[in-house]
């Protein structure tokens, strides 16, 4: 039996045909994506927001504050925070703002150094041990877990107290007394966090570089003749970072907390310079009577591990592409 369909139930198509093919929206890059989902996240924005104000602080205000972090003022020993000193002056009359000033200087300097350092060496070691694999690999990673079975804080000591009379001898004798001025000591302390700190970067990168060698786009560079260190540097390490990036991130806090420990207990920067784990040091003994002279750069410490702290965790979120919405 045939069935009659009513003409009238349907009704022709009116308007364009070809708004399927339309661009709804721009398409965005990796990277403007990730400062999209970067800006939605305001405890990293606050983070972001801190860690640009402290930096600005400690190269600027110093330039323009009327007193020298050295500079004794005689009359104004142990007073507390005023509109003439803002944190107070310590036993010695010296300004203890302009003090945290330059500790501040001090301690995101050995931050970035140790962070700088720390790429180089960790994205090198394990793009190497994570692309080759086999037996050089084995030999790589057996090195880094003895590195990683002992406590970093223990490598720091040991290394700090050994390497310290070669450097000063060197800084006398050598090229390097063009950098006296520097300290050695500070430069001591680059070192010896540069040596260390690259073991966790190793182990992140070389995992992503293991989950990342076998892929298409890694085969068909092989097929077109590339050598093993220009697809490590132009394939695997673009695509691995993300994770990187978030690692030196949080590499930054964990090295200047090292930094102020290592102050702290008396193997840091020498007198009269002062990071914030030298001006902790000085302060505890007096903490009853005094106690501005520890809570100003103990709370400096505290907002600063913070704010790199949501830094990285919003670097996290915004850089990894199964939180994309």
């Amino acid at each position: 039996m045939q069935v009659q369909i009513d003409p009238s139930l349907f009704e022709p198509i009116r308007g364009r045909t070809d708004v399927a093919d339309e661009i709804v929206r721009p398409s965005i890059t990796y990277w403007q994506d990730a400062w999209r989902r970067f800006k939605k996240n305001k405890p990293a924005m606050i983070g972001l927001v801190t860690v640009i104000i402290i930096i600005l602080s400690a190269i600027f205000v110093p330039m323009f504050w009327p007193y020298d972090y050295a500079t004794q003022i005689r009359g104004h020993e142990n007073q507390g925070p005023s509109w003439e000193h803002p944190f107070g002056t310590d036993s010695l009359g010296r300004d203890l703002f302009i003090r945290v000033m330059y500790g501040a200087r001090i301690s995101l300097s050995i931050g970035l150094v140790a962070s700088l350092i720390n790429l180089t060496i960790g994205v090198l070691y394990g793009g190497i041990s994570g692309y080759v694999g086999g037996r050089v690999d084995n030999i790589m990673m057996r090195i880094v877990d003895i590195l990683y079975s002992v406590p970093l804080l223990l490598y720091v000591i040991l290394l700090q107290v050994v390497l310290e009379k070669p450097i000063e001898q060197a800084f006398e004798t050598s090229f390097l007394r063009v950098f006296k001025g520097i300290g050695s000591d500070l430069i001591l302390i680059y070192i010896v966090l540069g040596l260390v700190y690259w073991v966790n970067m190793a182990r992140i990168v070389r995992g992503q570089v293991l989950s990342l060698k076998n892929q298409e786009f890694v085969l068909a560079a092989k097929a077109q003749g590339a050598s093993a260190w220009r697809i490590i540097w132009k394939h695997l390490i673009p695509n691995a970072i993300g994770p990187i990036i978030v690692t030196v991130t949080l590499a930054i806090p964990s090295a200047i907390f090292t930094e102020a420990f290592l102050s702290f207990i008396g193997i840091g920067v020498s007198a009269p310079m002062a990071s914030w784990g030298t001006l902790a040091s000085d302060a505890y003994r007096g903490i009853r009577s005094y106690p501005y002279l520890l809570f100003f750069p103990a709370a400096c410490i505290c907002i600063t591990m913070i704010a790199f702290n949501l830094l990285g965790d919003g670097l996290r979120d915004a850089l990894d592409p199964h939180m994309r919405k």
